[in-house]
């Protein structure tokens, strides 16, 4: 049975800065727009564990945590405070395979799986 589900999400332009005192990760890649466009970036990007926590969230939705076994990606382009990630899955019961785009149609997530429960 397959079950195909897709969302979207828009990311705050506080959301490197919530997320650098949640974890610890104060990088200024992430939190300073100044020090991040110095670094040759377009302005501060998201850490990318806070991408795969909201993608994360996206597959495992309302349901038990511990059903997510494991998952897998590859960070492919930084995500930026403002950006739009549409997530979508196509799924085979426990066997997920998932993407992460962009509004510009860049993937900023690649090779991504997941084992569900």
């Amino acid at each position: 049975m397959n079950k195909r589900k897709k969302k979207t999400f828009t990311i705050d332009k506080y959301l490197p800065i919530y997320y650098a005192g949640a974890s610890g990760d104060f990088n200024l890649i992430h939190i300073d727009p100044e020090f991040a466009r110095e670094q040759g970036l377009k302005a501060n990007i998201l850490q990318g564990l806070c991408t795969l926590g909201i993608a994360t969230g996206f597959l495992v939705g309302q349901d038990d945590p511990d059903k997510l076994k494991s998952i897998r990606v590859r960070f492919a382009h930084p995500v930026l405070p403002g950006d739009v990630l549409t997530f979508a899955v196509e799924s085979t019961k426990g066997d997920v395979r998932f993407s992460a785009v962009n509004q510009r149609g860049e993937e900023v997530l690649t090779d991504c799986s997941a084992e569900l429960g």
